[in-house]
């Protein structure tokens, strides 16, 4: 149960650090200049087509022998994720932000708002609502995405499984224990998520 707990802890901590990269980054990609779009083009495409648990190596292993050794393995791992999702997050971003109409931008420059208010007030909001049911499902692929974690013993839910494992060798009973506390536990988020972009639909 505190592997279960860590776990959704690391994946709620990713998310919001990767929806900041993924922000940035969708921003830079849509208004930004050429060379910072083809910066961004590039990290998504490495990022996307690289698996996860390369990054969590190059991350854990990788920076220390670079002279950057200011993360455990936990917070390499959460550092490891927050990469991994702002990679797929800058799409999602990006998507919500072309979504939203042109002319409401243009109307609200026209009633004197700054970019950066208009950004604020107008293009977040939409992009929001637009954004929510796939970031929604990036949180839930995350929190799976966790049980990686176990390969720099980070104790998490799937490493408590393993050591349970080598005292008893309950293996069956063990792993459908584990597998059953991430279904209810992707279950339960799934539909505390439902309710809120209901909510969101009727507040729209």
């Amino acid at each position: 149960l505190k592997g279960l707990a860590l776990g959704l802890a690391i994946a709620l901590l990713s998310l919001a650090a990767g929806s900041m990269i993924g922000l940035a980054a969708a921003f830079g990609r849509t208004q930004g200049t050429r060379p910072l779009r083809l910066l961004v083009s590039a990290y998504v495409e490495l990022v996307r087509n690289i698996p996860l648990l390369l990054i969590i190596y190059f991350v854990y292993f990788g920076l220390p022998l670079l002279g950057v050794s200011l993360f455990d393995n936990l917070w390499s791992f959460v550092l490891s994720l927050a990469l991994y999702s702002g990679a797929y997050l800058t799409e999602v971003f990006r998507a919500g932000i072309e979504a939203v109409g042109k002319g409401q931008i243009e109307a609200a420059r026209a009633i004197g708002m700054t970019r950066l208010q208009v950004v604020r007030h107008v293009t977040l909001p939409l992009m929001i609502r637009v954004a929510l049911p796939a970031l929604g499902n990036t949180f839930i692929s995350l929190f799976k995405d966790t049980s990686v974690a176990s390969a720099i013993a980070v104790p998490e839910l799937t490493y408590g499984a393993i050591r349970i494992n080598v005292n008893t060798w309950r293996v069956i009973e063990v792993y459908l224990m584990v597998g059953l506390l991430y279904l209810a536990a992707c279950y339960v988020i799934a539909a505390l998520l439902r309710r809120i972009e209901r909510r969101i639909a009727i507040i729209q």
